[in-house]
């Protein structure tokens, strides 16, 4: 019955405890025009995924070019610093510098999306939908600051890099940055299809009270099994 008990108190302490690590599925950006860039996401069945921008582009890299994504400073990982276990792929890259908004739009629901960011100095922002910062740090081009802001905004200082994570699920998602300034640039990820199961959803009150019954059921066969062994030869 000890071992019951330990085994069932093992069991919900996993199911409570924190999410693990994510890997997230980066974009592979895949052409470009003056206004938008196109590319997939390789979830369980691949989308598309699209960045529009009324202003232009600095430039884009579609795999090929300087990684910008690295991390000089093994102390201060700005995009695996976190709760993130992979930094976005090299040279995939929107570069942006002129202001205005901006809009992402995915081919199918997506849950948890990631913003991957570089070099926003002194630039703002401001997105339709709430967000955290779960990592920051030394990039390529130094290190710096995000200040989250009212209405869903940050503010950069210094040579910001790292990741902003937004939750819940989307289709689109829509910002506004307000400097126009050569260049600050971004690349989109995502966490999984929200069609796909979530790996760290917790148990419904019916399963919970299934759980307990199978438990029971279990102690209860320990014990029969224990009484048939006694002996009094």
């Amino acid at each position: 019955m000890m071992k019951l008990k330990l085994a069932l108190a093992t069991s919900l302490f996993a199911l409570s405890a924190p999410g693990h690590a994510v890997e997230v599925i980066w974009a592979d950006w895949e052409t470009a025009t003056s206004t938008a860039v196109t590319g997939t996401l390789a979830t369980s069945t691949p989308i598309s995924i699209d960045f529009s921008s009324p202003s232009g582009f600095g430039f884009v890299q579609t795999g090929a070019g300087t990684n910008y994504w690295t991390e000089p400073n093994p102390a201060s990982r700005p995009y695996t610093g976190g709760v993130v276990e992979n930094a976005p792929p090299a040279a995939e890259l929107i570069a942006l510098n002129l202001s205005g908004p901006k809009t992402i739009t995915f081919g199918e629901a997506i849950a948890g999306l990631y913003l991957a960011i570089i070099s926003w100095n002194g630039n703002a922002a401001q997105f339709d939908q709430p967000f955290q910062v779960i990592s920051s740090g030394q990039g390529y081009w130094g290190s710096g600051t995000i200040t989250l802001g009212d209405d869903n905004t940050f503010v950069g200082t210094g040579e910001p890099h790292g990741i902003i994570y937004f939750p819940g699920t989307f289709s689109s998602l829509t910002f506004t940055d307000t400097s126009n300034e050569y260049w600050h640039g971004l690349t989109i990820g995502v966490a999984r299809l929200a069609s796909d199961p979530d790996p760290d959803a917790v148990p419904e009150p019916a399963t919970w009270a299934m759980m307990i019954a199978g438990f029971g059921l279990a102690g209860a066969a320990m014990r029969r099994r224990a009484r048939s062994r006694i002996s009094f030869a």
